[in-house]
């Protein structure tokens, strides 16, 4: 299909990944025509699944581990189990083994995970910092998640104030609150997901929304896949009336049918190179002037059999955080800020194949 030959629509979205068929979504829902473009042959951007080592293992291509995924407004506003979707829970969300031989573990509400970690104040620090953040988290997550907007109402307001004190403030600060290497450890590794340097303000505020979610409804994932997701909100698009054209690059502002609406779910300099004209200069300057920050490396491996943990509790986590303690952690994550490679890198590990046994041979 090309878009010249499409009718003029309400809205056209640009971009398939999981925002752009999230927005497409809510315009079909509000009764609004939209048909969204996406260049790749199948939508989903980084929420995608392909055998990338062997026949038989299926691995995420990007993304993995969805914390929001059944609590997040939108989701939570959309029955994609009753498509077929089914979440698994390993028994914990997340392992973090230290040199000792031991893993510090997160299991469940805060209480079980507090008591782990060997040190009475540090019980009482970790009780303090994440008790009142799960126990207010069916309202403060839909406003964490949500654009900043005033006016808000009293009891909102104080709600963000709250986490907004301690999550402007630097991961380090924070994770010095407590005494222990094990309690220390697993904080910052949980912010180093910030991929920020763990002195800067606000690096924070990931890893505690983060851990805050592993508590409250834990690091589900997938059965099939990440890609299971959009497969699946391409389905409920359609669904709705809503369209999908794959393998088609806009390039131009001139690509699109006629619209009323156009919503972008791409990177700052394309929607320069397509929108540049109708844009204010000064924010098609920002657009062309942004700076990505750090990256990633990923690596699939497809292994014979599980992996040999010292500590044997960590065979019953989705996720391994391999880092070691607060110090080296934010030592790996200051070179990455400044454009060097560390010799030790912070690394996520996934391990989803030992929980969905559809995932490898």
């Amino acid at each position: 299909m090309d878009a010249d030959r499409l009718a003029a629509v309400d809205a056209v979205v640009v971009g398939g990944g999981p925002n752009g068929l999230a927005a497409a979504i809510e315009v079909a829902r509000a009764g609004r025509s939209v048909v969204l473009f996406e260049a790749a042959s199948t939508v989903g951007g980084g929420s995608r699944s392909a055998e990338l080592t062997l026949p038989g293992f299926v691995h995420d291509v990007c993304s993995s581990i969805h914390t929001f995924g059944r609590t997040a407004p939108f989701f939570a506003g959309i029955d994609l189990e009753a498509r077929g979707l089914r979440w698994v829970d390993a028994p914990a969300a997340l392992g973090h083994p230290l040199d000792d031989g031991t893993a510090v573990m997160v299991r469940g509400g805060v209480e079980r995970t507090a008591a782990s970690l060997g040190d009475s104040a540090d019980t009482d620090a970790y009780r303090r910092l994440f008790g009142p953040l799960v126990d207010d988290w069916e309202t403060l997550l839909p406003d964490l998640l949500a654009p900043f907007h005033v006016p808000l109402a009293p009891l909102r307001a104080l709600r963000l104030a709250r986490f907004g004190l301690v999550g402007i403030r630097s991961a380090t600060s924070v994770a010095r609150r407590f005494r222990g290497d094990r309690a220390r450890a697993l904080v910052a590794g949980v912010m180093a997901h910030s991929i920020l340097g763990l002195t800067e303000p606000i690096s924070a505020a990931a890893g505690i929304v983060l851990l805050a979610g592993a508590h409250a409804d834990g690091w589900p994932f997938p059965e099939g896949g990440a890609g299971r997701v959009p497969d699946l909100l391409s389905a409920e698009l359609r669904s709705l009336g809503g369209r999908i054209v794959v393998e088609r690059r806009i390039h131009t502002y001139a690509d699109l049918p006629p619209h009323r609406v156009a919503i972008f779910d791409v990177v700052p300099r394309r929607l320069a190179a397509i929108a540049g004209e109708r844009l204010p200069a000064g924010y098609r300057r920002a657009l062309e002037r942004y700076r990505h920050g750090a990256g990633i490396f990923k690596l699939d491996l497809a292994i014979y059999g599980a992996i040999p943990w010292t500590a044997a509790e960590l065979a019953g986590a989705g996720t391994v955080h391999l880092g070691g303690t607060l110090e080296e952690i934010a030592r790996s994550e200051r070179l990455v800020a400044t454009g060097r490679e560390p010799e030790r890198p912070f690394v996520l590990l996934t391990q989803t194949s030992l929980f969905v046994r559809t995932r490898a041979p």
